[in-house]
Formats: C-alpha cells, sequence, structure tokens
C-alpha cells in the first residue's frame, strides 16, 4: 500500500500584486509573482488551475472577494490555502491597507475572507510596508501570518519581498535539506536576507519581518506543494521498516516545531546550534527514507 495522505492534500495559492504607482513598481511586482508562482509549479508541481493571479485591474476589491468565494467553494479542510500579497501599504494612524486599484479592502475584510476558507491550513503573508498592523486582526490558530514589518508605523518600502520570493528558489534556505522550502524557512531566509541588506549599505532597520505561526510550529509544515520529499516518492508505509522511519522523522519534525516556538525565550547560539543539529537528524533520516524507497522501487 503506498502513502497517498501527500496526494489527498492539495494547496491553493492566491497571488495579489497591488497598485505600483510606476513602471518600476509595475514590473517589480510582476516579477515576483511570476517567479513564485514559477517556483510553486516546476517545484512544488502546484497545478495552474490551483493558483490565482490577481493583477492590475482584476486586483480590486470586487476581484479579490470573488476569488476568494470561488475558493472557498473548491478547497477542502484537508488542503493549505497560501496568500500572499506584493505591493504598497499605509497605515493612517488606526486603519492599515494593502493599496488596491479603487477601494482597499480593510483589514477586518481580509480577516473575514480568510476565515470563509475551510482549510484548516491557511497563510497570509502581506509583504507590504505598514503590513505589521495587520497581524493582531488576522492571526488566528491554525494561520500562518507573515508581514514584513512589526507596526504599521514602519512605512518605509520593504525589500522582505525581494528574499521571500528569492528562497523558494535558493538551496540555502531549504535547512533541513528535503528538498523543498516551507513557510518558515522562507520567512527565516528572507529575514536574514534583509539584515545584510541593510548592514552592508551601513543603513538602520527600518523594517523588522514577523511571523505568528497559528499555533504547533504550523509554518514549518506549510510548503508551496505537497513539500514532502518522501511523500513525492509513494512511500510504502506498509513495510515496517518504512513505517519506523516515517515515524522517526515525524518526530524529529515535531521537535523542530517545538524548539521554534521557544526561540524568543532561548539564547540565539543555543537555539542555532539545537536547531542545526535536529536539522542534521532531519536531513540523514530524509535521505534513508529515500534510499530505502529507491531500492525497493528497483526490486
Amino acid at each position: 500500500m503506498l502513502s497517498t495522505s501527500a496526494f489527498a492534500q492539495q494547496t491553493h495559492l492566491v497571488v495579489i500584486t497591488g497598485v505600483p504607482g510606476d513602471e518600476e513598481h509595475a514590473q517589480k511586482f510582476h516579477k515576483w509573482a511570476t517567479t513564485f508562482i514559477d517556483a510553486a509549479k516546476t517545484k512544488d508541481a502546484v497545478p495552474d488551475a490551483n493558483i490565482t493571479l490577481l493583477a492590475g485591474t482584476q486586483a480590486t476589491k470586487a476581484g479579490v472577494e470573488k476569488a476568494f468565494a470561488d475558493l472557498a467553494s473548491r478547497v477542502k479542510g484537508a488542503d493549505a490555502v497560501l496568500v500572499l500579497l506584493l505591493g504598497h501599504g499605509s497605515f493612517n494612524g488606526t486603519q492599515a491597507a494593502f493599496n488596491l486599484p479603487g477601494p482597499d479592502l480593510t483589514v477586518e475584510e481580509w480577516a473575514k475572507l480568510l476565515g470563509r476558507l475551510p482549510a484548516q491550513r491557511v497563510a497570509f503573508v502581506d509583504t507590504s510596508s505598514s503590513s505589521g498592523a495587520f497581524l493582531p486582526a488576522v492571526a488566528a490558530p491554525g494561520r500562518v501570518v507573515i508581514t514584513a514589518t512589526k507596526t504599521g508605523g514602519e512605512r518605509n518600502e520593504t525589500q522582505f519581498p525581494e528574499y521571500f520570493v528569492a528562497a523558494f528558489n535558493d538551496p540555502a534556505a531549504d535547512r533541513d535539506r528535503n528538498g523543498h522550502v516551507s513557510l518558515a524557512e522562507a520567512f527565516d531566509y528572507a529575514k536574514t536576507k534583509v539584515v545584510q541588506a541593510f548592514q552592508q549599505k551601513g543603513l538602520l532597520l527600518t523594517e523588522h519581518a514577523v511571523m505568528d505561526d497559528g499555533g504547533g510550529g504550523l509554518a514549518a509544515t506549510l510548503f508551496l506543494g505537497t513539500g514532502r520529499a518522501e511523500g513525492a516518492l509513494a512511500v510504502d508505509l506498509s513495510d515496517p521498516a518504512m513505517k519506523k522511519l516515517a515515524d522517526e522523522k515525524d518526530a524529529i519534525d515535531q521537535q523542530i516545531a517545538a524548539l521554534r516556538l521557544k526561540k524568543s525565550a532561548m539564547a540565539e547560539a543555543q537555539y542555532d546550534a539545537q536547531l542545526e543539529q535536529l536539522l542534521t537528524e532531519l536531513a540523514l533520516k530524509t535521505k534513508a527514507i529515500r534510499d530505502l524507497q529507491t531500492r525497493k522501487d528497483k526490486r
């Protein structure tokens, strides 16, 4: 019997580019959106039918509401949904917005749209300036929320989206070396790259990305696609040896998720050392699973 869990679950992507303001930003937002979507297709085999791109005149309040309504009718509870916003944001001291052509959706309206999705695993990634103001309103159990800034007051144009999108094409972002980049890995990669970019220019850091993983280390288990290398190999869980390896790998995954939750309370060196040890164990276990399955396939 082959494991089918990886195939029963699907990932749906919604990518929205906001008002660019000028041609330079229009090209930049388009490049990021297409790069992200291409990575989802080529690296994680997300089908075209599961990808929604709203740009230009399609990226209106009505267009976004229709896209979410369509998505809510198609998504199953076991599926995952990832919403990515690329564009400009604003904050007037009380209300934050992601800038769309015509009227903007309020933060509360975004939260309602997300709440209508039947999927139990949802990610909302707002890479715009002032996006931190979204976090309190849209955070919820079972929902990963990533914002490029920690508050609405960080109003400068953000560098986070460039690196967040790049993570899914850079093997260096795949810290557990399982062949796929999780949202947690993409977040860590982009946040580190932003800090390095500011340091290299000798500038004061004006954006501080934040992630709320919805509890239980969800961000470490969310990928653009199925995201599990052993799942892509159709692992035979009826084999006791394979089942044992898969269970051991799941246990390591849970240890990594638990460690990530304790990160803020730990010394950085201690956290990095423990994480590196667990990631090495995970990579070795993943390799053992793939090697065993390869041997079985050749019989």
